[in-house]
């Protein structure tokens, strides 16, 4: 069987395993993001704060992500739930460090600014601070969606969710007529997903960057 009549007959099943995917790296995106930029507004005031951030979370990623996968699943079992948790904690390294990068980077007269007319710290960060750092934060996110892309796949061992077992079946049957076709499908399938990620974001940043502070 070629390799586009294995993708008609099993279209369904691709998709089924590439919105599960998406879904999967979408999410746990959302939780990297929100943890990743609040560890990076408690520490990035502090030098030794924010070293400690980033040396935390980069040490995540020494950690090979099959081990990872593996030492959870006796703890919370197969499934989403060591998806997930790995998945957001192997995201959260680009987005602290670029969150901090962002929020140091703000020119200091521009809060002196702020200040001066009055606004609290809140108000500083949320409507001055976080909007000015938001470019550096947006790659952060770009590039944990696309390390998290191909990470996903192998939460495939783990009885995860994702196009991951595609690969995985494959590698199972080598030797089989279709075994090279499934693992081709479901590696196709991660990169179209991730480059579509990709745009998504370059989208995201043209309607959310004013054109005067774009790189």
């Amino acid at each position: 069987m070629s390799f586009w009549e294995y993708l008609g007959n099993q279209h369904q099943q691709l998709l089924t395993d590439a919105y599960q995917h998406v879904s999967a790296v979408f999410q746990c995106m959302v939780i990297a993001t929100a943890l990743g930029i609040l560890i990076g507004i408690a520490t990035y005031r502090s030098s030794w704060g924010g070293s400690l951030a980033v040396t935390t979370t980069a040490v995540i990623l020494t950690i090979p992500s099959l081990a990872a996968i593996g030492l959870l699943i006796p703890l919370v079992g197969l499934g989403v739930p060591p998806t997930v948790i790995t998945l957001t904690m192997y995201g959260l390294l680009p987005v602290v460090r670029n969150s901090i990068v962002g929020l140091r980077g703000i020119d200091p007269s521009v809060v002196e600014a702020a200040k001066g007319i009055g606004m609290s710290r809140i108000s500083r960060l949320c409507r001055v601070e976080l909007p000015l750092a938001w470019p550096p934060i947006l790659t952060g996110i770009r590039v944990s969606t696309q390390m998290l892309m191909g990470i996903a796949a192998i939460a495939a061992y783990a009885s995860g969710p994702g196009l991951g077992n595609e690969i995985f079946r494959g590698i199972a049957s080598l030797g089989s007529a279709n075994a090279l076709n499934q693992v081709l499908a479901g590696t196709l399938g991660i990169v179209v997903l991730a480059l579509l990620f990709d745009a998504a974001y370059v989208l995201l940043g043209r309607l959310t960057i004013p054109r005067g502070i774009r790189a």
